[in-house]
């Protein structure tokens, strides 16, 4: 099992991954609004503007509802899209719910910085007696490795 570190940056990647799915979905499947009662403002391109700086008349045709261009919009049912962004709102939730307890769960969030301070130079000191520890033991096998070399050594003349 992985330690509490990679498992907060897996789920920060999953929500990561979530919100642009959620995000691709919203744009590839929203329902066309009706915008027969509204008239669409002109693009600004050059052919609607003038060297003088007027607007030039477009051909916009005030009932026209042309989806976006894009050759992947799939548009969904309004109560089809509303129930599809509900349960990706509710899955966000859930993940971000999931990393918050993952925080909590980190420790030395419940001790001040200067307890932190002190467990980190008592650590350190464990840190140097045990190498100093270590060191001896090298040094023993060293010795007990000459020695048995040794040892060989007067064997073979024998």
């Amino acid at each position: 099992m992985a330690d509490r570190l990679t498992q907060l940056q897996d789920c920060l990647d999953q929500l990561a991954t979530q919100f642009y799915a959620s995000l691709r979905y919203v744009t590839t499947h929203h329902p066309v609004p009706n915008l027969s009662n509204h008239q669409r403002a002109p693009s600004p391109s050059p052919a609607n503007v003038t060297t003088s700086g007027e607007q030039a008349t477009t051909n916009n045709n005030p009932g026209h509802n042309d989806p976006p261009a894009s050759p992947s919009y799939r548009p969904d049912s309004p109560i089809t899209f509303a129930a599809a962004a509900g349960e990706l709102a509710r899955d966000l939730v859930q993940k971000q719910k999931q990393i918050e307890a993952l925080i909590d769960s980190l420790p030395g969030l419940e001790k001040s910085e200067e307890d932190q301070v002190r467990r980190i130079q008592e650590l350190d000191r464990e840190l140097k007696d045990m190498e100093e520890e270590r060191k001896g033991v090298v040094e023993e096998r060293e010795r007990l490795l000459d020695r048995v070399e040794n040892v060989i050594v007067k064997v073979r003349r024998v």
